[in-house]
């Protein structure tokens, strides 16, 4: 096995395993998800893309090929989510969020550990999350990175398959574009394809169509590529969801997970190349 759950080792097991081992630290929140899904859509989510990524990264390193030790800690499952609270979330400020990441942070480096993995769930804690491992970076002789689970998805098919989707069927172009824009949303077609495949029994029944809102909220598509904007009110005036979950599935719910998964195995791989130690 490459890897281990810090929660079931000892104490001399986890200082063993520490100076050579990744630490993954997986993060998500508590929030409403629309009427559909439940308040931890993106800790589940979160969870089920790591678990999916290390039972990978199990099966390479079963096959003889060079795969680190892993070091999986329990997910991290409140975030920063005020913008939810008109409906419902359990959510820390941004400074005490990333006060709790500095501290989780420094805990690792005291325990041995010189390289951290931060795999997020929430765009709420996107930012937050890079900057703690910028500082973690800067006070501790430490290498650390930190990613949002949707940003590494795999579009690279096994064995040469092309475009291809698990049953061999290539998805229209413009059909994969128009779903493209959908990545990651919230509590639309992305997130409740996820659901359907990664826990289906907590997937409520009655999937609402999301009319169009006008005008458009501004938080999910700018006016103009590179700005980030946001507009009081918004996400309560357009209902707590970004696009229509109507048409999600299970199964692209599974192809969708099994990207996400093999994106963050190969860049869990890309990260252990580039920071290795060497004797």
């Amino acid at each position: 096995m490459t890897h281990r759950n810090l929660t079931e080792t000892t104490w001399r097991e986890t200082r063993a395993a520490a100076p050579d081992a990744i630490a993954i630290l997986p993060i998500g929140s508590q929030e409403q998800h629309a009427g559909h899904l439940p308040m931890g859509t993106d800790t589940m989510l979160a969870d089920a893309v790591v678990d999916r990524a290390l039972r990978l990264l199990d099966g390479q390193a079963g096959a003889g090929n060079a795969v680190p030790d892993l070091v999986r800690l329990p997910t991290l499952p409140y975030g920063h989510s005020p913008h939810h609270l008109f409906a419902a979330a359990l959510t820390l400020s941004a400074p005490v969020l990333g006060t709790v990441l500095d501290e989780l942070l420094d805990s690792l480096a005291a325990c041995g550990h010189r390289r951290v993995l931060v795999v997020n769930g929430h765009g709420g804690n996107d930012e937050i999350v890079r900057l703690a491992v910028k500082r973690f970076a800067l006070r501790a002789d430490v290498t650390a990175a930190a990613c949002s689970y949707w940003t590494l998805v795999d579009t690279v098919e096994d064995e040469g398959a092309s475009a291809a989707d698990a049953d061999g069927v290539a998805e229209p172009a413009h059909e994969a574009a128009d779903r493209a824009a959908l990545v990651p949303g919230h509590a639309g077609w992305f997130e409740t394809s996820l659901m359907l495949a990664a826990r289906p029994e907590l997937v409520r029944a009655e999937r609402p169509a999301q009319p169009p809102v006008e005008p458009p909220p501004l938080f999910d598509r700018p006016p103009y590529p590179g700005l980030t904007v946001e507009r009081h009110g918004e996400w309560e005036r357009v209902g707590g969801a970004t696009d229509d979950a109507a048409g999600a599935d299970a199964h692209d719910g599974a192809r969708l997970l099994d990207r996400c998964a093999r994106g963050l195995a190969r860049a869990v791989l890309a990260f252990d190349a580039a920071t290795r130690p060497t004797a």
